[in-house]
């Protein structure tokens, strides 16, 4: 495809992936998480329209700034599966001007044509919402099944990742979820770091402009305090954080 619908672009960013990333923002997303600070990706055709031609005349801009930092390119979202061919050949052109390639996906995308992109992909930043299906299922409005075969997907085919995890005090920081996907995690060959990223609630004000009810807003963000207790958590099961 050579048109796709874009949320945003960051130009110098530095919190997806190493170094400093040209992120993609891609409109459209399957899920509705209740912590969600971008409602507004979730409608596919919301989004800008912009071709690949005019992403990588972008891109080709701050690659000197990108590659010095061996940084690269983050396809983000929204979820950047849901546009699968446009998010595809993205990355196939970022590869072949020789830049570094990272995928920010909740996992919710099909098995199968997952793997086919992953010939293309450097890094994956897998977002496990949830470790418990039910909690999984009311908090975002799907599964985890997909998600997590994603992770065994990758161990067999030996494909780097992260693992990033928003910490929503009530909803994600049970010390019994947060074992469970530890464990679930601990000893994965191909898992490179866990991130652990603390609620915020900048985004509440754009659930009020597009009419939509934010369920969290009396929720406030974890304290230095609890992030430590869940980064030791995971350390103690040989994770690095």
């Amino acid at each position: 495809m050579t048109e796709g619908y874009i949320h945003s672009i960051e130009t110098l960013g530095t919190r997806d992936g190493p170094g400093i990333r040209f992120v993609v923002f891609m409109q459209g997303c399957p899920l509705r998480c209740k912590y969600c600070h971008n409602p507004d990706t979730w409608r596919l055709q919301e989004g800008k329209k912009l071709s690949i031609d005019e992403l990588m005349e972008k891109i080709e801009k701050c690659k000197p700034y990108i590659q010095r930092s061996r940084g690269g390119v983050t396809i983000s979202g929204g979820e950047p599966t849901l546009q699968f061919d446009f998010t595809l050949d993205l990355l196939k052109r970022c590869q072949e001007a020789g830049l570094h390639t990272a995928v920010d996906t909740s996992g919710y995308v099909d098995r199968n044509k997952f793997k086919e992109m992953l010939a293309y992909v450097d890094l994956v930043l897998l977002d496990i919402k949830q470790i418990d299906g039910v909690k999984h299922q009311e908090l975002t409005g799907v599964s985890n099944e997909r998600t997590l075969a994603i992770v065994d997907l990758m161990e067999e085919e030996g494909q780097p990742y992260w693992v990033r995890h928003v910490v929503v005090p009530g909803y994600t920081d049970g010390e019994e979820d947060l074992t469970g996907l530890a464990r679930f995690l601990q000893e994965k060959k191909y898992l490179e770091r866990v991130e652990l990223l603390p609620y915020h609630n900048l985004g509440a004000y754009k659930w009020q402009e597009l009419g939509l009810k934010y369920e969290l807003g009396d929720v406030k963000p974890p304290d230095q305090k609890k992030m430590k207790e869940i980064r030791d958590l995971f350390r103690a099961y040989g994770l690095k954080v």
